[in-house]
């Protein structure tokens, strides 16, 4: 059984291990008047060689392992456990009912025997674990619990690339786990603090869009979709005969010609809201739903100006940038308007690092 729910040890950081970046997240807690604060401790991000990671997937461990050196390294973390993810195309994930009688041993063996009838591959090639959710709604005698599989390579890269850079995974995470646990910082930017809400948080990546429904704070459903903000750099690359570094360079900090907004900005933007539009349009069509409460942009690309305002506009549900830290004290080591601005492709990270408290 590998930890997809593990217990909580010492110091433990965030890595997020995207397509074309590593980022590093560190938080304390401390107990206040008013319940638990968190303080940002150290965060670092670090760009990945072209091809390092490919779907989600490491195809070069030893080069991702460098960069994690380097984040760890830049941060000034001194913690050696993470909490890493996998993405959640790469598990399988599955409710099932058991006796509430059994003790976690018994309700071990019995998922290992049982296994088989769920996952769809040779259990010696996942790495699988469970967690009990609560007592059956139909059954009070049963518990409702949930199993996580993934096959060995996507955990065992992971936690390769990890040891390179001399850190433990402490815990493998599954995505939409932790985009769930970081959105409990964002609900009380909500009204009601959340509360029986409907929330899609659309997470747009460098290559994929993820989209996670929560609903009372609970993951209801994902869906990834190809496509992300990579095809802005490559449009820029295109049309301005830049390579690939010096796009993505001129996409963050400007100094593209003055045209670069109406003629390849703004188009990108609109494709972003149809991208938001479709995915909820997908979510509708295979659930009871035909609404959302508010839209939580989250990934590098909604961080463009204004995205939010045009996808409010064009769905006609509130839509707000994901921001986890907006109530969270800052370190001194910690540039506040450098957060501010990584915030929403920080999700993952931030729902990672807060495993350190479970």
């Amino acid at each position: 059984m590998f930890a997809f729910f593990g217990p909580k040890k010492q110091a433990m950081v965030g890595v997020d291990i995207s397509s074309t970046a590593v980022k590093l997240l560190e938080l304390s807690k401390s107990s206040g008047r008013s319940g638990a604060q968190y303080r940002v401790e150290s965060y670092a991000v670090e760009p990945l060689p072209a091809n390092a990671v490919v779907e989600k997937n490491i195809a070069d461990v030893e080069a991702v392992g460098q960069v994690i050196a380097k984040v760890v390294k830049r941060s000034g973390t001194r913690a050696r456990l993470a909490a890493v993810a996998v993405s959640g195309s790469a598990v399988i994930t599955k409710t099932i009912t058991m006796p509430a009688s059994l003790s976690d041993q018994e309700m071990e063996a019995q998922i290992q025997l049982e296994a088989d009838q769920y996952i769809p591959y040779p259990l010696e090639e996942v790495n699988l674990d469970f967690e009990v959710q609560g007592v059956s709604e139909k059954n009070p005698e049963m518990v409702d619990v949930l199993l996580a599989a993934s096959r060995s390579e996507n955990v065992d890269d992971r936690v390769a690339a990890l040891e390179i850079a001399g850190v433990e995974a402490a815990i493998v995470d599954v995505e939409a786990y932790a985009i769930e646990n970081a959105f409990t910082q964002i609900a009380d930017q909500l009204s009601g603090h959340g509360e029986g809400l409907t929330v899609a948080v659309a997470d747009i990546g460098a290559t994929t869009t993820t989209l996670n429904v929560l609903h009372n704070g609970k993951t209801i459903y994902t869906r990834e979709q190809n496509f992300g903000g990579r095809q802005l750099t490559e449009e820029i690359q295109r049309r301005y005969g830049l390579s690939r570094e010096e796009a993505g360079m001129a996409k963050r900090q400007g100094g593209l010609p003055d045209s670069y907004v109406a003629e390849v900005l703004e188009p990108f933007k609109e494709a972003m809201g149809q991208q938001v539009s479709r995915s909820l349009q997908f979510f509708f069509s295979s659930s009871s739903y035909n609404s959302v409460d508010y839209i939580v942009l989250a990934g590098g690309s909604s961080s463009i100006p204004g995205v939010d305002e045009l996808v409010e506009e064009k769905i006609g549900t509130p839509a707000i940038i994901a921001n986890p830290f907006s109530s969270m004290s800052v370190s001194s080591n910690v540039k506040p308007q450098g957060l501010s601005n990584d915030a929403p492709s920080l999700m993952i990270a931030c729902g990672l690092a807060l495993r350190s408290f479970d």
